[in-house]
């Protein structure tokens, strides 16, 4: 009785008042209306977004890593991700895209020029994703395996209009910028000889930030801020750590060191990872090498992915900014003779002897270098051949990464790899190889459905910020 008392009340203020305000009906329903709504973005909005770029990653080396990894019918872990897309990757002013308007219209969401670093064609800088997660509150990142001010890395951290002549630049605006961690190469341009003078790293030390050097370092570091830099160049490939006995850390042991000052944020952070070895490996037509790099990021994409399903709110985005070299696996390639080879031709290089006297390499030192490890018998007629491709039209070598291209080309075409010619290679001005292919992304977490079908470089970052719900 009290329940239809209770209701009749209610009916005669209706129609006394002539409106459901009288009662609260319709501020009860707003609010859940509002509740449902907030409910729905908390399920599709991320707290926090990972970005995985793949430097010169396209389809045929991750079917090369999952072929040499776990045999014919072999899968990589980034395979296994819900949402699935192809990519178009030109600039703006060539159909084939370096690895700085690559990185920027990742990073951005404009196309710019080859050569050109987080601006737009005409040099004006342009904000990345790491600007706007950084307005919007939250902590921001990036790790690499490259210099930290090299391609893709800079134009997350700052912009310069040449990327040959500005790594000091962004080694600076990482400082100005205030990101929170920044974790890899290129520790040269943060010395006092590339600084004007000024020791680079200790402004960051007065700045609060934990500086390392190596993953045991990496691994005790505290605080609310962290610099690595783990080699003065490039970091050394995974294949060839191992005898050089380096104390570098793997991408994940970085991710792992990234996150623990990241996830400290009350707001959520914003985090790019790149694995770009992948790419000098596929310029120098070194198939192991792609296979080992590529499982190295393959194994930080897992590190992220198991990471973002215990935090439940984070968003992982798996992309690459190019493809490098045509990679692709043939019939007739030679696995288990690949699968032998334990360093890369980098290393292999240096390994080398010059002759003074004939500006070349000693024809023996050739013969037991390629035999010892790449475990091929060279010809008379081979060595004549690659000591005539190893020097420019001037009579004068090639520089020591050159020539590194050329025995992985020789090694490619020997085990029957599918790469492009090293003429093409060696004929591309701007590029050095890189093609115009698709190249996959990957995705998992809240709203990671929004990554489907032909998407194009600058779809990326438009939908991270879109979903995201930050400012433009």
């Amino acid at each position: 009785m009290k329940k239809f008392k209770r209701l009749g009340v209610v009916l005669s203020a209706i129609l006394v008042t002539g409106s459901l305000q009288a009662c609260g009906l319709v501020e009860n329903s707003q609010i859940q209306e509002k509740n449902v709504a907030a409910a729905a973005e908390t399920k599709t909005k991320p707290k926090n977004v990972i970005m995985l770029v793949g430097d010169g990653m396209g389809i045929g080396q991750v079917g090369l890593a999952g072929v040499l990894e776990n045999g014919k019918d072999g899968r990589l872990f980034m395979e296994s991700l819900p949402n699935v897309a192809l990519m178009h990757t030109s600039s703006a002013n060539n159909i084939v895209t370096d690895s700085a308007a690559a990185g920027t219209a990742l990073a951005t969401g404009v196309k710019t020029n080859n050569g050109m670093i987080g601006v737009d064609p005409e040099g004006v800088p342009v904000d990345s994703l790491l600007d706007k997660f950084k307005n919007s509150g939250k902590k921001v990142g990036v790790v690499t395996n490259h210099p930290l001010t090299d391609a893709t890395p800079g134009a997350f951290v700052g912009s310069t209009a040449d990327r040959w002549t500005g790594n000091e630049d962004l080694a600076r605006q990482i400082l100005e910028n205030k990101v929170d961690v920044a974790l890899g190469g290129g520790g040269k341009y943060f010395k006092p000889e590339k600084q004007n003078g000024v020791n680079l790293v200790d402004s960051f030390k007065e700045e609060g930030y934990t500086i390392v050097s190596n993953k045991e370092e990496l691994k005790n570091a505290s605080g609310d801020k962290l610099l690595g830099l783990f080699n003065d160049s490039y970091m050394n490939y995974v294949i060839d750590r191992d005898d050089i006995s380096s104390q570098e850390p793997s991408l994940s042991e970085m991710f792992n060191g990234a996150i623990n000052v990241l996830n400290k944020g009350k707001k959520g952070f914003f985090l790019m990872l790149e694995g770009g070895r992948i790419d000098h490996a596929a310029h120098g037509s070194d198939a192991t090498g792609i296979w080992k790099e590529t499982i190295e990021f393959d194994n930080a994409v897992k590190t992220a992915v198991e990471w973002a399903k215990k935090d439940g709110n984070t968003l992982v985005v798996v992309v690459a900014d190019h493809e490098t070299n045509g990679i692709s696996v043939t019939e007739s390639m030679k696995t288990e003779e690949l699968k032998g080879i334990s360093v890369s031709p980098e290393f292999m290089a240096k390994k080398l002897v010059k002759d003074p006297s004939t500006n070349s390499y000693t024809p023996g030192s050739v013969i037991s270098v390629f035999k010892e490890y790449a475990g091929i018998d060279l010809t008379d007629h081979e060595v004549s051949t690659f000591l005539s491709k190893i020097k420019d039209q001037s009579g004068t070598i090639y520089p020591e990464n050159v020539v590194s291209w050329i025995m992985g080309s020789m090694i490619a075409e020997y085990y029957k790899v599918g790469v492009v010619s090293l003429d093409v290679v060696l004929s591309s001005p701007t590029t050095a190889g890189h093609t115009a292919n698709m190249i996959p992304v990957f995705a998992y977490g809240p709203s990671s459905e929004k990554f489907e079908g032909v998407l194009d470089n600058i779809d990326i970052p438009k939908i991270i910020t879109e979903i995201s719900k930050i400012k433009n």
